[in-house]
């Protein structure tokens, strides 16, 4: 960036030094944000990633099409190509789009979306493409993506210059059948038309492949990235504990990235393109399409004067599209200034009523042994009632809106008509001037409009880009949690034994009262090879202090050693079995492949369940298909794979009967034997499974604390 830099600063002296000595405004004034858009690109080293890349595309361009400029200026320029030159404040027009680029880096809706975009942008793994006709070739990730979106924006321009040229072959082609010059009108047609058009048309089809590619790796990208930083560290459960503005990730991974990025649904590429890619690359085509457009309707301003005057005013068509344009988006921004809260609203609403829905569906079985249909029922259609009534705020405010806009859309097409007329009834300009006028004016209006039309799409587009910018942030703040004072330090130590000091248990703030503690004091150390049962009140903070055992519970103070390379295993009270095969929910989380079927098989039946063996490779949702015990006894199994050193129960036999239960913990002894066992539990019979009881003693202030008991009956 800092080497364009140079290059565009020695271009400013260049064209500084030819304006004064043709003493020509423009070329001066282009020397002057030359200057400004050098400085910007020295300081755009320290930009967004996402927004270099259009800095830089136009710093190149105000090179290229600067020299353009300068050359034609100084009689340079070869007559042959006259026909090809651009218009000639195009270089002081992109030049000023560099200047802008860093400018809108500094607005905080800009700064937001960057930090969402530039990490792709910033990838630096490789991956393979294909070029058409040529073969399959790999580069790193940041460039393919880069090089797509400079080669968009390129195309973008093109297609602004085609149409462009097309509005004056229309001017041509209407000027030949006003005057009935029939040749003129088919070699327009024909030599003029029919090639541009044919360009055009590979132009579209060209841009929309590449897009679909570019938000489809983009996709991926952020897709694979929010998944990672959700589950790394344990962060989605601190997430879903703390952060209860961060609902619904799995809306938010699935839904909120794909419109962030594209704006449309079920992976294909919007119209009009509504996301992120979408508003960049339409916003610079539009701005080349208004500069282009403006310049058109400028100098066809030339001979039209005030209505009823003979005062005439430079540019006049264009200030009247300006006034008019700017007029339509001030009403259209009171109109719909609350869309935004309101679709941020709505997407909450909306996945909470999905996830009640799929709740129901996870604890059908449980629901109906309780008769609570009808209890699900008023809930769901009261999760319901709120999408309902904010959707009618939405309507009333998009109707308001939408009057608006279709009548301003409605007679926006006639505007440069009836500023037209009188100057061609007067016989000052032909049919194909006053057509050429009106598609022009148009072009500007509708470039100029463009916060009207994106106006809903823009509301919904803020409410995802807030959705996922609170998503970053409760993630950001769940591993936080893990780093900053004061928490609970679980580290690698030295003894053989799993030592706590002076931990102190609490709840998050979201939880209840803030900082609440429930576990106070709590300084003891877990023997290896000694058996322990840890009991007390419910509520007392047992599942609390296993959790923060195994590393997921960062919220308190203290530390705890874990003996050297350690295997921790923490078997909850009900555990999570994934969907697919029962080779894959026994093996969880190691990949099927980890055990051979010997291993796995008599697991199953150390565990008592012999009967599931013939069903291994069975796909199914064996959550629904086993009972509590079974799923407690799978839970078992996983541990008899796992081997670990230390297994922590958190009541993770509590749906067994008193013999399956001894039968579990007779297995657990005989075949991990290396194995130290840690119980959460409340039957009197645990204790004969045990060398250690720990029990949970209330305190003063509330909490409590876990103190040795004496076991008169342990063996």
């Amino acid at each position: 960036m800092r080497t364009l830099s140079l290059f565009v600063a020695a271009f400013a002296v260049i064209a500084g030094m030819v304006g004064i000595h043709l003493n020509d405004p423009l070329v001066l004034l282009l020397s002057v944000a030359a200057f400004g858009e050098a400085l910007t690109q020295w300081l755009s080293a320290a930009l967004s990633r996402f927004l270099q890349i259009f800095s830089f595309v136009f710093g190149v361009e105000t090179l290229i099409f600067g020299t353009v400029f300068l050359l034609h200026k100084q009689g340079l320029w070869p007559d042959a190509l006259k026909q090809y030159l651009i218009p000639e404040s195009l270089s002081l027009t992109v030049a000023l789009f560099g200047i802008a680029v860093y400018a809108a880096s500094h607005i905080p809706v800009i700064k937001q979306i960057t930090r969402i975009a530039d990490p792709y942008f910033d990838a630096s793994e490789m991956t393979t493409a294909r070029l058409w006709p040529f073969r399959s070739f790999t580069l790193p990730a940041n460039r393919l993506a880069i090089g797509m979106v400079v080669f968009l924006v390129l195309i973008n321009q093109v297609e602004v210059a085609i149409d462009v040229r097309l509005s004056f072959f229309s001017r041509d082609w209407f000027n030949a059948i006003q005057t009935k010059n029939q040749p003129d009108f088919w070699y327009q047609l024909v030599a003029v038309f029919l090639p541009w058009a044919t360009v055009f048309v590979a132009a579209i089809v060209i841009e929309y492949v590449v897009t679909s590619l570019l938000v489809l790796r983009w996709r991926r990208f952020l897709t694979n990235r929010y998944t990672t930083r959700w589950l790394a560290k344990g962060a989605h459960y601190r997430v879903a504990l703390k952060h209860s503005h961060a609902d619904n990730p799995d809306q938010r991974i699935q839904e909120d990235v794909n419109a962030f990025i594209n704006g449309g649904g079920n992976g294909v590429v919007a119209s009009g393109g509504s996301g992120v890619y979408g508003y960049s690359i339409t916003l610079v085509s539009t701005l080349t399409q208004l500069v282009s457009y403006a310049l058109v309707l400028w100098g066809l301003s030339a001979n039209f004067t005030i209505p009823g005057t003979q005062l005439a005013i430079p540019g006049f068509l264009f200030w009247v599209a300006l006034i008019y344009a700017g007029l339509g988006t001030s009403i259209a921004h009171f109109i719909g200034r609350s869309l935004v809260k309101l679709a941020f609203l709505q997407q909450r609403f909306e996945a909470s009523f999905r996830f009640g829905l799929a709740r129901m569906r996870e604890y059908s079985e449980q629901i109906a042994l309780l008769g609570g249909e009808a209890n699900e029922h008023a809930a769901a259609m009261g999760r319901f009632d709120h999408i309902y009534k904010n959707y009618l705020k939405i309507i009333g405010r998009r109707k308001k809106l939408q009057a608006f806009t279709a009548f301003y859309d409605q007679f926006s097409q006639f505007v440069p008509y009836i500023v037209a007329a009188p100057f061609y009834f007067a016989g000052k300009i032909q049919l194909g001037t006053m057509t050429q006028t009106a598609r022009a004016f148009g072009s500007v209006q509708q470039s100029l409009n463009f916060f009207i039309s994106y106006y809903t799409s823009l509301a919904d587009f803020r409410a995802v880009l807030e959705r996922l910018t609170t998503f970053d942030i409760a993630i950001d703040g769940a591993n936080d949690a893990l780093e900053i004072a004061p928490h609970i330090d679980v580290q690698q130590g030295t003894s053989p034994q799993l030592v706590l000091n002076k931990v102190q248990l609490r709840l998050p703030t979201d939880l209840g009262a803030a900082n609440r503690v429930i576990v106070d004091e709590a300084t003891f150390t877990l023997r290896r090879g000694e058996s322990t049962l840890l009991n007390g009140p419910s509520g007392s903070g047992k599942s609390t202090l296993f959790r923060a055992i195994s590393g997921i519970w960062p919220y308190g103070d203290g530390t705890i050693q874990i003996p050297q390379g350690s295997n921790v295993l923490l078997l909850p009270q009900r555990p999570y079995i994934p969907i697919g095969t029962l080779r894959e929910a026994v093996t969880y989380p190691a990949p099927k492949d980890t055990y051979s079927q010997g291993e796995i098989e008599a697991a199953l039946r150390q565990a008592q369940l012999p009967g599931l063996i013939d069903q291994i490779d069975q796909e199914d949702n064996w959550a629904q298909r086993l009972s509590g015990g079974e799923q407690q006894r799978l839970a078992i199994a996983r541990a008899l794979l796992a081997k670990p050193d230390w297994l922590f129960l958190d009541e993770a036999t509590a749906a067994l009967d008193e013999d399956n239960e001894a039968r579990i913990y007779e297995a657990l002894a005989l075949q991990l034997p290396q194995t130290t066992i840690v119980s959460i539990g409340h039957r009197a019979t645990l204790s004969s499974y045990h060398q250690r009881r720990i029990e949970m003693q209330p305190l003063a202030n509330g909490a409590y604390q876990p103190l040795d008991v004496v076991l008169k009956a342990a063996e």
